[in-house]
């Protein structure tokens, strides 16, 4: 969720939710994260926590820095807002518009394509949501079963290595 957004389609952001899936913060602004202030970085978390928490009541814990930004800087200021850092192993590249069938393709017959993966898709994509059921299809014809986010990480005694991947363990 960004701030833009949830203020452009609250009703949406209502029935994701109802819908049962985690609401995670992409920050108000969507700025790269790495290059502001601690202040601001914890700022443009929490302006759009607000946001989501008033229009719903839903107290976000999961955060995806915009543009895969990240450092440890970011990844303290997402600590002290009282969030998880979240990052992906697979990307879509569905906001390049190369078309339905590329993101299939990448998505579907990734090398990285594996248990606990995090696949990377944008809701404003011009042909994600036409390519959405073929990629549930064949991740589900691979026997993957397609969880919240908050189900694949770890909560405790965990570290992330480089690419954003949560190892666990101290």
């Amino acid at each position: 969720m960004t701030g833009g957004w949830v203020e452009s389609y609250p009703e949406d952001v209502r029935a994701i939710l109802a819908d049962g899936h985690d609401l995670g913060n992409h920050s108000e602004n969507h700025k790269n994260m790495s290059q502001i202030s601690d202040e601001e970085c914890q700022e443009e978390i929490r302006k759009v926590h607000t946001r989501v928490q008033e229009l719903t009541g839903y107290e976000m814990f999961l955060f995806r820095p915009p543009y895969g930004d990240y450092d440890n800087h970011v990844i303290k200021n997402v600590q002290k807002c009282g969030y998880y850092p979240i990052q992906w192993s697979i990307d879509s590249l569905d906001w390049k518009d190369y078309g339905a069938d590329d993101i299939v393709r990448r998505v579907v017959e990734s090398d990285k394509l594996n248990n606990g993966a995090i696949i990377l898709m944008h809701n404003g994509a011009k042909y994600t949501a036409d390519a959405l059921d073929a990629v549930i299809t064949g991740l589900k014809e691979k026997g993957y079963e397609i969880v919240p986010i908050s189900q694949l990480i770890y909560r405790d005694k965990y570290h992330m290595k480089a690419d954003g991947t949560q190892v666990s363990g101290e």
